[in-house]
């Protein structure tokens, strides 16, 4: 199994940055994918981005090309999710995720990360 865990989250003002990581632990060799996701109050959950954890391939939501950055670190176990120009609608508790089979959906996820962005 694979364990995941997020940090990173807090208040910010609008036009600020945040950097969220999420650190993998257990049976990280079968990771295919990670990705982050987050879940306003109210709101259905957002996929926002994507990595292959061995390709390095990335994907965005369109909401967020351009201001947010995954990255990962295979030699650590961590993924982090670079915010910039946050704006108060991204508040919202921010998830990672990881898909351990070829074609599966995500089957791991954190506890999540309190995201809160002021105006």
């Amino acid at each position: 199994q694979v364990q995941l865990v997020e940090s990173g989250g807090g208040l910010v003002q609008a036009g600020g940055s945040l950097r969220l990581s999420c650190a993998a632990s257990g049976r990280t060799f079968s990771i295919v994918t990670t990705g982050w996701f987050r879940q306003a109050p109210g709101k259905e959950r957002e996929f926002l981005a994507a990595i292959g954890w061995r390709s390095g391939l990335r994907s965005y939501a369109d909401s967020v090309k351009g201001r947010f950055t995954i990255s990962g670190d295979n030699a650590k176990n961590t993924v982090s999710l670079q915010m910039n120009s946050l704006k108060p609608e991204d508040t919202a508790d921010y998830y990672c995720a990881a898909r351990t089979r070829v074609g599966d959906g995500y089957d791991t996820w954190g506890q999540g990360t309190q995201v809160t962005v002021s105006s």
